[in-house]
């Protein structure tokens, strides 16, 4: 029966600010992730979806017997193009009468078949595939994947992803192949060697990936696979770039060369000088100027060469956790401005990024609780008809307050699972299940704004603390709950903007996403 299915690979690419234009439903008495109320000339309508189709995978991750939330971050973490494998309604319903494994879909369809049934892309040519650099940090001692070799064909696959696991998180997709692990070629390594090399990058991991498109292309193509003609989208410390107007006392910074020698420092910064203004870090480490690498200039050369600039000079920047994770890949973070100036000509030079979003600075909380004698210490509200949940009334001194969170934060993840599409109830059920411990992955309303804006996922690896092999693990297994226990803490709030009215419908009945 498997082989008389013809599921169809639709590629759905949107525009910056624009929605797919679907809703992602599941619906009660019914089975599977339905497609419902398709937008005439939306994306979606032209890479044609059609109203009761069933998705099965999204970007090669079976999920149909995943729960809706997680399928709906799975599609907003893509960013402006999702690829899904969709069934129609009638085979879809027939199958599920019949026992049909849905999970061997997609799996077993061969080079022909593929060739057979091309991907839709918004019925335009698509854009060339790359290459994609994928940073993970391991949590609960885990990078949540498995490899995979396979007797006579080449190279080593990416199995075994969790929807809310580190790897998925970083953009790593089901049937990935790896090509670098930490700027290493791996392509011709033993199965045993790769192992080895991932375990030996302790708990941080660059990895340079390509999907089947990307293969066949560069295959087509005769072309070579390479971390420079990758993307940098996923990666999610981003270097800056920084417009300077020099003042009547210069830029007000210093130049320095790092003690081992590699590299250029930026130094003692005057207060409210135009490298103050303009975003100016201490300790930030200079990589170009006027897009002209700088990395393996001298010291004297740089500064003649900032000087010839005149009264106007545009600094590329990298902060020491951005700088650690570009050297691990073994790429320049030059590659970012190239990137960016081929993405936006025109604003990459009228335009560069303000000083408000680089105080952002891709900074979410993880924040620690150990409940205390009047709970957690903090009440969790959220806005009518609106899925995130936001932290309130935090009592002073109790175990929120210590453990960071602030007034009016919006809660990312609970023990390690996002919870920002999840409902209030959901929510709480949650954290009252932790017993007495509680990781809670948090940030600030301008921190959402400009990680939503940049479609980046938040992630504990964004966070300032990171994890080393001496850390026990953020996320660690809780205790089972009390059979019998006082109410705990967060408490809903008899408000309108939280309570049963936050739900659009019960979890027994349905769950509606617009996408």
């Amino acid at each position: 029966m498997t082989s008389a299915l013809h599921p169809r690979e639709c590629i759905v690419t949107k525009q910056e600010g624009e929605s797919y234009g679907f809703y992602l439903r599941i619906e009660k008495n019914t089975l599977g992730h339905l497609i419902r109320n398709v937008e005439e000339g939306s994306p979606a309508d032209r890479a044609g979806l059609k109203d009761g189709d069933r998705i099965l995978r999204v970007n090669g991750l079976f999920v149909d017997k995943e729960e809706h939330a997680q399928v709906v971050e799975l599609v907003k973490r893509s960013g402006n193009s999702v690829t899904v494998l969709i069934l129609d309604e009638a085979s879809y319903e027939k199958a599920e009468k019949e026992g049909v494994n849905f999970e061997e879909l997609g799996q077993k369809q061969t080079t022909r078949q593929q060739k057979e049934q091309p991907s839709v892309t918004n019925g335009v040519t698509a854009p060339v595939p790359q290459p994609r650099l994928c940073y993970l940090v391991k949590e609960r001692n885990s990078y949540d994947f498995s490899l995979k070799t396979t007797v006579g064909q080449k190279g080593i696959f990416i199995i075994g992803l969790s929807p809310q696991g580190v790897a998925a998180k970083a953009g790593v997709q089901h049937n990935d192949r790896l090509i670098e692990v930490n700027g290493k070629n791996v392509e011709n390594d033993k199965h045993e060697e790769v192992v080895e090399k991932v375990k030996k990058s302790g708990n941080h991991v660059v990895f340079l990936l390509s999907d089947n498109e990307t293969d066949q292309y560069y295959s087509n193509h005769q072309m070579m696979l390479k971390r420079e003609t990758a993307s940098l989208k996923l990666l999610p410390h981003k270097p800056r770039l920084v417009e300077l107007k020099k003042g009547d006392n210069g830029y007000g910074f210093f130049l320095r060369v790092e003690q081992n020698g590699n590299g250029h420092l930026i130094k003692d910064i005057d207060s409210g000088s135009p490298a103050a203004k303009a975003g100016l870090k201490d300790n930030d480490i200079l990589v170009a100027v006027n897009g002209e690498s700088v990395e393996a200039l001298d010291h004297d050369t740089v500064v003649e060469k900032i000087k010839r600039c005149g009264e106007k000079t545009t600094l590329l920047v990298v902060d020491k956790q951005t700088d650690t994770m570009y050297k691990l890949a073994q790429v320049s973070p030059c590659l970012y401005y190239q990137e960016r100036q081929d993405s936006f000509p025109a604003e990459a030079e009228e335009e560069p990024t303000s000083y408000a979003e680089q105080e952002v600075n891709h900074k979410p909380k993880i924040c620690r609780l150990v409940k205390g004698p009047n709970g957690f210490g903090f009440r969790l509200n959220a806005t009518k008809n609106k899925p995130m949940q936001f932290i309130k009334e935090i009592l002073k001194d109790g175990p929120a307050d210590a453990a960071g969170l602030e007034e009016e934060d919006i809660l990312v993840e609970v023990n390690g699972v996002n919870v920002l599409n999840e409902t209030y109830d959901k929510v709480v059920a949650k954290i009252s299940d932790s017993g007495d411990r509680l990781t809670l992955l948090v940030c600030k309303k301008a921190t959402y704004e400009y990680f939503t804006s940049q479609n980046i996922p938040i992630t504990a690896s964004l966070a300032d603390q990171l994890y080393d092999t001496t850390d026990p693990p953020a996320y660690t297994e809780n205790p089972p709950a009390e059979p019998e226990r006082t109410s705990p803490e967060p408490r809903e709030k008899a408000s309108s903007s939280s309570s049963s009215s936050l739900s659009i419908a019960s979890a027994e009945e349905e769950d509606d996403t617009h996408l």
